[in-house]
């Protein structure tokens, strides 16, 4: 290709047990970085491997063109968002793509599709493949669309690609990024998704300890980044408050009808009165904890979409 993009773009790419893929879906990403664009870097994080991952992609570095590539290894497991995040903060792109898998079931030229479109003004683009999700994945994105204020919906994505905006705005907000989506996503700017067909269906099947990390980060988001917890928490006070009442009318009731045994009675209204100021007091401290939260994770005192300029 003559004309080739001006612009430095990075491939972030995230690498763990993954050597039977790896070889293949390296050389795709070479292959388009090459015929594309003048300057470009692939940063493959290995997160702590026990694999020939590194093997291969050490033998695929050999024909890697004018496009440097580099190998981050992780000092022991740190999951998908704590790697990805090491390999952007190293990225130096313009433009820079996340890979947060190497299960190649695109075209190359979605790569470019997805790129292109970045350039007609939105600062994150998702490549999503056109497939039913997995259950799991349905409840999980349903429940966080639910109890959260963003606006942006949540997918299964296989790559992404950010601009050098919403990477310093997102550096500049906090140092660690417990989800990368949902960081994304609250930052305000211009985002679209294009879909694509699979040109194959691969099941991936995630050790043991990967299976672990995907859970655990699950329950970490919802409770981060939505208010199922508070609203959880407010329904269970409510529901205590009424048990209370209830609880506080039978007392009232059996003490003045029936001869109940010493004492019952003001131990019934004190465990009620009880329970409902304990679930109170958690309620508030939940709340606290939910405004600790977004100072941490969504401190910014405003977001813009983007900036009209209408006279020189």
């Amino acid at each position: 290709m003559e004309n080739k993009e001006k612009n430095f773009v990075s491939a972030v790419i995230y690498v763990h047990n993954a050597e039977v893929r790896i070889g293949n879906f390296l050389k795709s990403i070479i292959d388009v970085l090459e015929d594309n664009f003048e300057h470009s870097e692939i940063i493959c994080v290995n997160d702590s491997s026990t694999d020939e991952s590194c093997s291969r992609i050490k033998e695929v570095s050999q024909n890697a063109g004018s496009t440097s590539l580099s190998i981050v290894h992780m000092s022991y497991f740190h999951g998908l968002e704590a790697a990805m995040n090491a390999g952007v903060d190293l990225a130096i792109g313009d433009f820079v793509f996340e890979f947060d898998d190497t299960v190649l079931d695109f075209e190359k030229e979605e790569i470019m599709q997805v790129y292109q479109r970045s350039q007609q003004g939105y600062d994150i683009v998702s490549a999503v493949p056109n497939r039913r999700e997995r259950f799991s994945s349905r409840v999980f994105y349903h429940i966080f669309d639910r109890f959260t204020s963003l606006t942006f919906k949540m997918h299964t994505e296989s790559f992404r690609i950010l601009s050098r905006r919403v990477i310093n705005r997102v550096s500049s907000m906090n140092k660690t990024v417990p989800y990368r989506k949902a960081i994304y996503a609250a930052q305000g700017l211009k985002s679209d998704v294009i879909r694509y067909e699979p040109n194959h269906l691969e099941n991936v099947r995630y050790d043991k300890q990967e299976r672990r990390y995907r859970s655990e980060l699950a329950v970490d988001s919802l409770i981060l980044f939505t208010e199922l917890g508070y609203r959880f928490s407010i329904a269970m006070t409510v529901f205590m408050m009424l048990m209370s009442a209830f609880m506080v009318l039978y007392s009232i009731a059996v003490f003045a009808t029936s001869h109940p045994v010493a004492g019952w009675t003001t131990t019934i209204l004190f465990l009620s009165v009880a329970f409902l100021g304990l679930f109170g007091i958690l309620t508030v401290v939940i709340k606290y904890l939910q405004l600790l939260v977004n100072l941490v994770f969504k401190r910014k005192h405003y977001s813009f979409e983007g900036i009209e300029k209408l006279t020189k």
